[in-house]
């Protein structure tokens, strides 16, 4: 075949691909190569007509041969690039995006839209991928060769624009080099605005900030965003909310961060982070109730904040709210998820808040619960405080020997940490044994001496340890009067003070002082309540011990504050009241059914109020649950014979004679 033929055929052959008649084209391309194996179009013509004829191998096969005989020529990559864009073409797109590469270099030089128009197919390749760093190098390109052909500002921002939107969910997956193209492309799309300011400028510096708060190690950067979006639009509040999110993050307190908190609150004194803000200042200062309100109304308008949390946790701790304390953290760490950087640090930090917690609340399941917080920590095992918050949880839960292990290798191997010899005096405390407990509290106290905690349980070890130490000044209430001190939130001390005051002083109005603030801090003491209402009622003040046993049954759900009822039934029993005495031991006996003066008082209070038939059964009650009570048993004889029932009556009569032969009012019915 002459060279003149092979011209011929090739001509042919694109005659039949433009009547779509490939098999043909195939016939005069194979004659080509039987003539000349090595000619690129008759290989670009059969990887075409391969194509359309669904030969997916042979037209790759094709393309590939006509590119090692010429790399440089154009067509052949552009049938490559048409076969793997079809539809059926699988587990092809990291050859495609080599094709497109290969083409941005034969079209640069060139034809600049047909080089604009495979970068954006490559770009959608690498998005759809989700290779942002490709997506971002590669627009990059674009836009540098838009600004070479002198593009207008308009032009370029919008394409800075659109490389935020490809890039903005990089950030999940945050790759340094990708992130910096990210910000680069948000400054460079702020710069080439038109209207500034305006609506579109403001939600774009929204974005950017909010993007800019997503990396930890932007710090300067988010706070220069956030002060130049504050000059441009000083009435919006949303810069200075990340701002103040940003300081509740970084844990530390500034007189920065105390301004823009300020600031925030000026602006809108509804806004949620400027709430939580002062609550942490609150927290700092001591005032730990307004910062528990402070930060629970903060938390309530502010999605996702585990700090905030945390530091709420923290002053409900500080107030001994323990069991909120502990949801507190669980919603810390919920919001946490599984965090690296700075959130591993406040994960660790709640873990452990989390678990002194539940030892406060010191029964076996908070026990376990506390365990399982500790072993969630990160490098635990180094850090000793985390160690002896182990052995206090192994104490609470029965764990003796454990506990006793933890103690002795924390003695040994940090002799100056105050936790470790209070965990010996726990344990010692538990056995009973005051004097080394008394030893291992003093050695505590001198290496910390401002934890309440440890005052607190030393002063109960003079307590317990003899009759000398309970009574000695300088012991037991030295003690508690330093931990109530250091601890205004401590019930139990005050109630230890109400019991110096009350048994070894002698002083009942200071004891009922302690009493009462006792319980108003811990409403679930009832050992403080009946000694405030028991003491006010000697004091003769009957006021107080109302208004305590009113607050008390006002609030109790139904079946408890037992105490409080009965109290109160009393009193009105005492008083001539005895419909209302009804009312308030019917309360007492539902929290405890088997309290057997408890059935004989009621039964006392349906007599006066004239109830004979319903008396009778409770003292009948009252006498089946303790046949000793004979009282009792003489008041239903009584009542039988009110009741006309004499048989009955002489037979209880009789029934008492025969216990006690002189119980004159027997004797007399």
């Amino acid at each position: 075949m002459s060279n003149k033929e092979v011209k011929a055929a090739l001509k042919s052959a694109r005659d039949a691909i433009r009547n779509k008649e490939y098999k043909e084209a195939l016939k005069h391309c194979k004659a080509v190569l039987k003539q000349e194996k090595n000619n690129y179009n008759a290989w670009v013509f059969i990887g075409l007509a391969a194509a359309e004829l669904e030969q997916p191998d042979q037209a790759k096969g094709a393309y590939k041969k006509a590119i090692e005989l010429e790399p440089n020529q154009l067509l052949a990559w552009q049938g490559l690039a048409n076969l793997y864009e079809k539809p059926n073409q699988i587990d092809v797109k990291g050859d495609l995006a080599d094709v497109y590469q290969k083409l941005l270099e034969l079209y640069e030089s060139g034809d600049k839209q047909k080089w604009c128009d495979v970068c954006n197919k490559l770009v959608e390749l690498y998005h759809q991928e989700k290779k942002y760093l490709e997506v971002a190098e590669t627009w990059q390109k674009l836009i540098r060769m838009k600004q070479e052909e002198g593009a207008e500002k308009a032009e370029l921002h919008q394409l800075w624009k659109k490389m935020i939107q490809l890039l903005k969910d990089s950030t999940r997956n945050q790759d340094n080099k990708t992130g910096q193209l990210l910000l680069t492309a948000f400054e460079h799309a702020l710069n080439s605005a038109d209207t500034v300011p305006g609506e579109d400028h403001q939600n774009l510096y929204r974005d950017f900030i909010q993007c800019l708060s997503k990396f930890p190690h932007e710090v300067a950067r988010l706070e220069k965003a956030c002060h130049d979006m504050m000059a441009l639009y000083p009435t919006v509040s949303y810069p200075l909310e990340v701002l103040c999110l940003h300081f509740v993050h970084s844990g530390t307190l500034s007189e920065k961060a105390l301004h823009c908190f300020s600031r925030l609150l000026e602006m809108d004194a509804s806004s949620g982070p400027g709430i939580i803000g002062f609550g942490i200042k609150c927290l700092k200062e001591k005032k730990y109730k307004e910062a528990v309100k402070n930060l629970t109304e903060g938390l309530q308008k502010t999605d996702q904040c585990p700090a905030a949390w945390h530091y709420l946790a923290e002053a409900q701790m500080k107030i001994h709210e323990h069991r909120n304390a502990v949801l507190s953290c669980n919603q810390a760490l919920e919001a946490l998820g599984t965090p690296e950087g700075p959130n591993l640090r406040w994960k660790n930090l709640t873990l452990q808040l989390k678990a002194e917690t539940l030892i406060k609340i010191a029964d076996a399941d908070a026990a376990e619960e506390a365990i399982k917080a500790l072993e969630e920590i990160v490098d635990a095992s180094n850090d000793p405080v985390v160690s002896a918050l182990r052995g206090q949880a192994c104490l609470n839960k029965g764990l003796m020997d454990q506990a006793s292990k933890i103690s002795q290798d924390l003695l040994l191997s940090h002799p100056d940490l105050a936790e470790a010899h209070a965990l010996e005096g726990f344990i010692h405390y538990s056995q009973k044994n005051y004097e080394q407990a008394e030893k291992s509290f003093l050695n505590a106290i001198e290496k910390k001496a401002g934890t309440a905690e440890y005052h607190h349980y030393l002063g109960l070890t003079y307590w317990f340890m003899s009759d000398e130490t309970k009574k000695d000044k300088g012991k037991a209430l030295t003690q508690f009067l330093k931990a109530a001190k250091l601890d205004s939130y401590l019930g139990s001390a005050f109630c230890y003070l109400g019991n110096y005051y009350r048994d070894i002083a002698g002083d009942k109005s200071r004891a009922r002082g302690c009493y009462k603030k006792a319980f108003e801090l811990d409403e679930t003491d009832e050992e403080s309540g009946t000694a405030a209402v028991n003491l006010s009622v000697e004091l003769g003040d009957m006021d107080t011990a109302l208004s305590i046993l009113n607050e008390v049954t006002g609030k109790a759900r139904p079946g408890t504050a037992k105490w409080a009822w009965l109290h109160r039934g009393l009193y009105y029993l005492r008083t001539g009241q005895p419909s209302q005495a009804v009312a308030d031991l019917q309360a007492a006996l539902r929290a405890d059914p088997k309290d057997s003066n408890c059935w004989e008082s009621l039964g006392e209070a349906y007599l006066n109020r004239g109830s004979y038939s319903t008396a009778l059964k409770s003292f009948r009650k009252a006498s089946e649950l303790n046949p000793g009570l004979v009282y009792s048993i003489y008041r239903a004889a009584a009542l039988e014979q009110i009741l006309g029932k004499y048989e009955n009556a002489i037979a209880t009569y009789q029934q008492i004679l025969k216990k006690t032969e002189n119980y004159v009012p027997a004797l007399k019915g």
